[in-house]
C-alpha cells in the first residue's frame, strides 16, 4: 500500500508555518507530507509547476493524493475538509 501524499505550498511566512505544523501533527504513518515553500523556490522549478497545475491561488494550499483540497482553492484552510480528504486517516 503505497502512502498518502500530502504537499503543502508555503510562502515560508509565520501564518503558513502554522498550518505545516498543523498538517505535520494530523499526519499519520500513511501520510508523507511534502512542503514547497514557493518563496525560496526549487532546484527544478516543480514546486511552481506543481501549484500552477493544482490551481493554487492562495498559499498555504494543500493538495492531498494529487488533488488541491476544496478549502485550499477558495482561499483558505479548513481541518475539517483535510480530514475528509483523507488527512490522518
Amino acid at each position: 500500500m503505497s502512502k498518502r501524499l500530502i504537499e503543502v505550498f508555503t510562502a515560508g511566512c509565520s501564518v503558513c508555518e502554522g498550518t505545516v505544523q498543523q498538517v505535520k501533527d494530523l499526519a499519520c504513518s500513511n501520510c508523507e507530507v511534502v512542503v514547497y515553500d514557493l518563496n525560496k523556490k526549487c532546484d527544478t522549478n516543480e514546486c511552481e509547476a506543481k501549484a500552477k497545475a493544482f490551481g493554487v491561488k492562495s498559499i498555504p494550499a494543500v493538495a492531498i493524493n494529487g488533488q488541491l483540497v476544496e478549502c485550499c482553492s477558495n482561499g483558505g484552510i479548513n481541518i475539517d475538509a483535510l480530514k475528509a480528504a483523507g488527512l490522518g486517516q
